[in-house]
């Protein structure tokens, strides 16, 4: 059963839960998505080019040992936990329509407040980090065309500002279940990518003189510590998905299972993108390899901007998915004032507000690698890693066999304080880098 709600706080947590209720498109009739569509949503939340893109570099910070075992575990436990999300969906009774509405029946008002922050700074982190990559792709592709540009004319900030303008377009749209068609062509697009650049970065390893390649960890001892912190970060931003329940509440019966079918198929092309592509990468450049990996790769040049193109096509979707929750709170707010305004005139007034805001962000601090560790630390390791193994030991159905029971606990506790330190740890190195890279570079630098 939910908690007695009491109090002020708990007042205001019931108002935002019935508005919420009217946010998500569908959750009163029901889901009409398929399990593809649910594996559509994931992999385009999840499998953008910006989260894999420095899977490579992120190993090279940690080394080939270290390096391989936080990945095959970050994979595993962020595929378990979202079965355990979707599993968890209706524990109750009650359809949890946003990953909200699901903390708040399982921990009270505080499991509410704690997924709208937590959830905020992903989606706000995540966009401004796929924002610079996609204007970081666009004006790859510029300089292809035009090589004789020393950047004089059109610098970074012009594609970040061009593409901001496409998603405020995009945000017209209602809800997550109308972006179906395009979340299917970004995954499509998601495969090019992972295709083209696995198929460019193997190509480039064997043209490299393999001599003179190395793979140690690079700078001082401090230097490589805490590297090694935001290359934890950067692989729990790669995992990153904090928007199940939001994706659960589109599809149609039997829900739970087709969310595990679509989880699963979604994971399974993610293992096949991501393990590839993170040690293709490190083993083609070693630790020389770039934050973003197409930024290593230098021919043949048509098969770059193609990859380039695909990750541009594919982050539109994910922005789109991620901008949600934060849409969901302005309407939350434009409900309850019960303003006689057309709606669409509304959306169109706080869409622009935030894209016009995420974009200055993007502009003015363009370093890439920096937002996808913080992003990662603070935002997705609390929602992906530690909130569903909590929430599995308090509302999960455990099995009857007393020593099986003490062994899952014993694994859901060993996961919430593992990721509570590697999140810390993480945290600690993304600000230093973000407070380095401020030193070295002027705002609106043109990377």
């Amino acid at each position: 059963m939910s908690p007695t709600r009491g109090g002020a706080q708990e007042d205001q947590a019931g108002e935002a839960d019935s508005v919420d209720r009217e946010a998500i498109s569908g959750a009163a009739e029901g889901g009409k998505g398929t399990w593809r569509h649910a594996a559509f949503h994931v992999v385009t939340t999840i499998a953008t080019p910006a989260a894999y893109a420095p899977l490579p570099f992120a190993l090279a910070s940690l080394g080939w040992p270290l390096g391989v075992c936080s990945l095959v575990i970050g994979t595993l436990v962020t595929w378990c936990s979202s079965l355990v999300v979707a599993s968890l969906w209706q524990w109750n009774g009650e359809k949890h329509t946003s990953y909200r509405l699901l903390a708040k029946s399982i921990f009270g008002p505080w499991g509410y407040w704690y997924v709208s922050f937590f959830q905020q700074v992903a989606s706000v982190g995540n966009n401004v980090a796929i924002q610079i990559a996609a204007g970081t792709s666009l004006k790859a592709v510029y300089m292809h065309y035009y090589p004789a540009d020393d950047g004089a004319a059109v610098t970074l900030q012009h594609f970040i500002l061009l593409f901001g303008a496409f998603e405020i377009f995009l945000s017209q749209l209602p809800d997550i279940h109308s972006l179906r068609w395009v979340n299917a062509t970004c995954t499509a697009s998601t495969i090019g990518f992972a295709v083209t650049a696995i198929s460019v970065t193997l190509y480039e390893g064997h043209r490299i003189d393999r001599k003179e390649v190395g793979y140690s960890l690079q700078g001082t001892t401090t230097t490589k510590i805490f590297r090694g912190f935001n290359a934890l970060g950067t692989i729990a931003f790669s995992f990153g998905d904090a928007m199940l329940p939001e994706i659960q509440s589109t599809i149609r019966e039997p829900v739970r299972r087709n969310m595990y079918k679509g989880v699963s198929t979604a994971y399974l092309l993610i293992v096949m993108s991501y393990w590839t592509l993170a040690f293709s990468g490190y083993w083609s450049f070693g630790s020389e390899v770039q934050p973003y990996i197409l930024s290593s790769l230098t021919a043949p040049a048509w098969a770059i901007v193609m990859a380039n193109l695909f990750a541009v096509i594919q982050i539109t979707g994910c922005f789109q998915i991620y901008c949600r929750p934060t849409y969901a709170y302005f309407e939350e707010h434009i409900q309850a004032k019960n303003t006689r305004r057309k709606a669409w005139v509304w959306r169109l007034m706080y869409t622009s507000v935030y894209m016009a805001a995420i974009t200055l962000v993007a502009a003015a601090m363009p370093f890439f690698g920096d937002f996808v560790s913080v992003c990662g630390a603070v935002g997705f390791t609390p929602l992906d890693f530690v909130l569903p193994a909590l929430a599995f030991l308090k509302a999960g159905k455990l099995p009857k066999n007393p020593g099986l029971r003490h062994a899952i606990k014993a694994l859901g506790s060993t996961v919430t304080v593992l990721f509570c330190v590697v999140g810390a740890l993480a945290c600690i190195g993304a600000i230093r880098a973000i407070v380095l890279d401020i030193k070295t570079y002027k705002f609106f630098h043109d990377m």
